[in-house]
């Protein structure tokens, strides 16, 4: 970047010594930018998915094991996602730009959802468990959980920008930012009524309760999770395929 500077300072240099006429170079539509839309649409599939697990998960700790829940107190319940936002710090600050650096950011949004699935078909059967084993297990998993979906967010957010150029990068963002938060006002109410209408087929054949409902945020999971891939993903020529 230093170079870049010194490059344009003597370009401006040469300017006030010689005027010359700037030539205009027309910027391609955000709209029609397959790179960044394929990785806006992405990114809004799994603000969905993790908006929706949040809403989801704290009724599901709060209900009674007669409904598939926890039968944790609001105390309960504060305590796993205190854990889980330090350990998502943790992770934030010491672990992700090394996955990153190693993985690039499609491999490990990759491999952060594929893990996430089988991660979230674990929770019904935590009803079953008790007292510490209990306790290790949910704080195991919420923690594990909030690092995959860091690592989802953050490397579609890094493939959004890098879809775009400089100049570009303020409307890129503004475009994603206003589908992303209609995905956000959508998720909770959408996660309630699932959440209300498992509620009422406890003894259901086919997934019972808890696990219809962790069965439809691990098929929206496998739906982004998809999305990453070609041709539903447009990886730009000067990006790196990591």
């Amino acid at each position: 970047m230093h170079k870049n500077l010194e490059r344009e300072v003597e370009m401006v240099g040469d300017s006030r010594a010689a005027p010359h006429r700037e030539v205009p170079h027309p910027e391609k539509s955000l709209y029609k930018n397959w790179p960044l839309m394929s990785s806006i649409i992405a990114y809004c599939v799994f603000t969905l998915h993790d908006t929706a697990y949040s809403e989801i998960f704290s009724l599901w700790a709060v209900s009674e094991k007669k409904y598939g829940g926890l039968n944790f107190s609001s105390k309960d319940v504060g305590q796993v996602l205190a854990v889980s936002g330090a350990g998502l710090l943790l992770y934030q600050i010491f672990v992700y730009r090394h996955v990153h650096k190693y993985l690039g950011s499609i491999i490990s949004s990759r491999i952060a959802a594929a893990l996430s699935i089988p991660l979230l078909a674990t929770y019904p059967f935590m009803t079953h468990l008790s007292g510490t084993k209990l306790g290790l297990a949910i704080y195991f998993a919420a923690v594990i959980k909030g690092a995959f979906a860091t690592t989802i967010l953050t490397g579609t957010c890094i493939l959004q920008n890098s879809a775009v150029s400089q100049n570009q990068r303020g409307a890129a963002n503004g475009i994603s930012t206003t589908a992303m938060s209609l995905f956000k006002a959508i998720a909770p109410a959408g996660a309630g009524v699932l959440f209300s209408w498992a509620q009422k087929r406890q003894h259901a054949a086919f997934f019972p309760g808890d696990q219809m409902i962790f069965l439809i945020l691990n098929l929206v999971e496998v739906i982004g999770l998809v999305l990453t891939f070609k041709p539903f993903l447009a990886v730009p020529k000067q990006y790196d395929f990591k």
